[in-house]
C-alpha cells in the first residue's frame, strides 16, 4: 500500500491543503483507502472526510450506513451521509439500476465539490477493478479510448490512488491493520455487468492465466501512451462549441477512422457526456455525415445528432431541471447555465445602456421573486399585448435548450422581467419613475 504515496506524487493527484472526500461504502477497498489516507494525512498535508451514500437498493443499506458512521467515529474522521433512490432514478431515466446508482452517486460528489465542501473525491478502484473496466469497455465496442481504462485523475476532481494496488495487497493491509469492513451482498449477483465480469469471466481467465490482471493493466498503460500521442496530433480547431451543443464539420469523416473517432470522443466530452460511445454509434454518426440535410439520429445519454448542411450538430438533451427562488434585491446572483445577473438602482435621467434592461421596481407586486419559467406563465409585451411566455420566447427566437435557464421575475404566473430579454409593459419606466432598476447579464 505504500506505493500509493508514490503514485499520488507521480500523478499529482492531491495538492497540499486540500480536503479529500473518500467515497466509503463500508467494503474492504474503501475502508482501506480511508484508513490509509487518514493515517498519512500529515505526510500529504491534507484533510480527510468520508462520504457515504445509501442507494436505496438493499435492505441492509441502513446497517451499512451505521457501520460506516461508527468506524469513522473511531478513526476521528468526519462523515457525510446521503441517500438517493436509485430504483426511482432508473425508472425515470429509463436506464439500468447500475447506471442510475452511479449517476446519483456522482451527482452527490459533484455537489460537494461545487459547494467547496471537498476539493477532491477519492475512489477506491484498484488493479482488479481496472482490468474489469477495460474488459467491459472492450466488450461494449468502445475501442482504444475505452481500453485506456479508468484515469488516475478525472476533471481534476476524481482521483483513484489505489489503481497500482492489487486486491491481495488490500486484503493484507486490512489484516495487518485490523480494519473491519462489510460484505456487499449484491457483489454476488452476476446479473450486474461488472459482477458478471468479476465472478464469471475473470474467475475463469485467472485459472488459465494467473497474471491476467497485471497483463491487462500493462496493456492499458501502452494504450494510454499511444492514444495520448495520436490525440496530441489532432486538429479540432474547426469544431464550433456552445455549451451543450457542438458542431463538427462533415469533412472530418474523410480522414482516417483513427482520427475522426477520437474527435468524436472529444465532441461527446465537450457536451458533457463522459462515457465512451461504442463503435456502432460511431458508424451511425459517420453514415449521418454523408446523409441528406435534416436527417437526425438519437444516441444513448440523451444525445441527438443532426445533419445541418456541412456540419453535424451534437446536442446533449439531458436537462437537470434548474431551481431558483430569490427575492428581488440590489446586487447580483448566479443563475446556473445562464450567467451572472446584476441589479443596480439608477436615476431615470441617466443615459440608457444598450445591453441593459430597465424597469420600475415600484410597480411590482411585493411577492415577486426570481425563478425559472413554469407552465402557464404569461407576459405582457413592452408596448402592450399579453402572450404566453413560451410563445413570446419563440417569437424572440430563444432556443429551446436555453429557455429553462432564463431567470424570470414573476408573481404567480405573471412574468414582469425576463432576464437579458425584455421587461413587461406593466413595469415600464415612465415620466413618473424618478429611479429604476437596471439589469445586466454577464454570460
Amino acid at each position: 500500500m505504500e506505493k500509493i504515496l508514490d503514485f499520488v506524487k507521480e500523478k499529482k493527484l492531491i495538492k497540499p491543503g486540500e480536503v479529500v472526500g473518500v467515497g466509503v461504502s463500508g467494503g474492504i477497498d474503501s475502508m482501506c483507502l480511508l484508513h490509509f489516507l487518514n493515517a498519512n494525512k500529515q505526510v500529504l498535508d491534507i484533510d480527510v472526510v468520508a462520504i457515504h451514500i445509501n442507494h436505496g437498493i438493499r435492505e441492509e443499506s441502513d446497517d451499512e450506513a451505521r457501520f460506516v458512521v461508527q468506524k469513522c467515529k473511531e478513526m476521528g474522521v468526519h462523515v457525510y451521509k446521503f441517500s438517493i433512490d436509485a430504483p426511482k432514478l432508473a425508472k425515470e431515466r429509463h436506464v439500468s439500476l447500475e447506471t442510475a446508482a452511479r449517476d446519483g452517486r456522482y451527482g452527490v460528489f459533484d455537489a460537494l465539490v461545487r459547494k467547496d465542501i471537498v476539493d477532491k473525491i477519492a475512489l477506491a478502484h484498484h488493479q482488479s477493478d481496472q482490468a474489469e473496466t477495460i474488459l467491459m469497455h472492450i466488450f461494449r465496442g468502445s475501442g482504444l479510448s475505452g481500453a485506456r481504462g479508468m484515469e488516475p485523475i478525472r476533471d481534476n476532481i476524481y482521483i483513484r490512488p489505489m489503481l497500482p494496488v492489487s486486491k491481495e495487497e488490500i486484503e493484507n493491509y486490512a489484516s495487518l491493520n485490523n480494519i473491519d469492513f462489510v460484505e456487499d451482498s449484491s457483489n454476488k449477483d452476476s446479473s450486474y455487468s461488472r459482477n458478471f465480469i468479476r465472478n464469471v469471466v475473470m474467475k475463469e481467465v485467472l485459472k488459465k492465466w494467473p497474471n491476467a490482471i497485471e497483463a491487462i493493466n500493462n496493456f492499458a498503460k501502452a494504450v494510454c501512451e499511444d492514444d495520448d500521442y495520436i490525440k496530441s496530433r489532432l486538429d479540432t480547431n474547426s469544431l464550433i462549441v456552445d455549451d451543450k451543443v457542438v458542431q463538427m464539420p462533415c469533412s472530418y469523416f474523410n480522414l482516417s477512422s483513427a482520427i475522426y473517432s477520437r474527435i468524436l470522443f472529444q465532441v461527446f466530452s465537450l457536451i458533457g457526456v463522459k462515457k465512451d460511445i461504442e463503435r456502432v454509434h460511431i458508424e451511425m454518426i459517420k453514415e449521418l455525415a454523408f446523409a441528406e440535410n435534416g436527417k437526425k439520429i438519437k444516441l444513448p445519454f440523451d444525445v441527438t445528432v443532426s445533419k445541418e448542411y456541412d456540419f453535424l450538430t451534437f446536442v446533449n438533451n439531458y436537462v437537470e431541471k434548474p431551481t431558483l427562488s430569490k427575492s428581488l434585491e440590489i446586487g447580483e446572483f448566479e443563475a446556473k447555465g445562464f450567467g451572472k445577473v446584476t441589479i443596480n438602482r439608477v436615476s431615470t435621467k441617466r443615459p440608457r445602456e444598450e445591453n441593459a434592461l430597465y424597469f420600475d421596481q415600484r410597480k411590482l407586486p411585493k411577492d415577486a421573486k426570481w425563478r425559472y419559467r413554469e407552465d402557464g406563465d404569461v407576459f405582457e409585451k413592452f408596448g402592450g399585448g399579453t402572450k404566453k411566455l413560451k410563445s413570446f420566447l419563440i417569437d424572440r427566437k430563444i432556443p429551446v435548450r436555453v429557455r429553462d435557464y432564463i431567470p424570470v421575475l414573476a408573481s404567480g404566473n405573471e412574468v414582469y422581467v425576463i432576464a437579458g430579454v425584455e421587461v413587461s409593459e406593466k413595469v415600464r419606466v415612465d415620466e413618473n419613475s424618478p429611479t429604476c432598476y437596471r439589469l445586466t447579464v454577464t454570460k
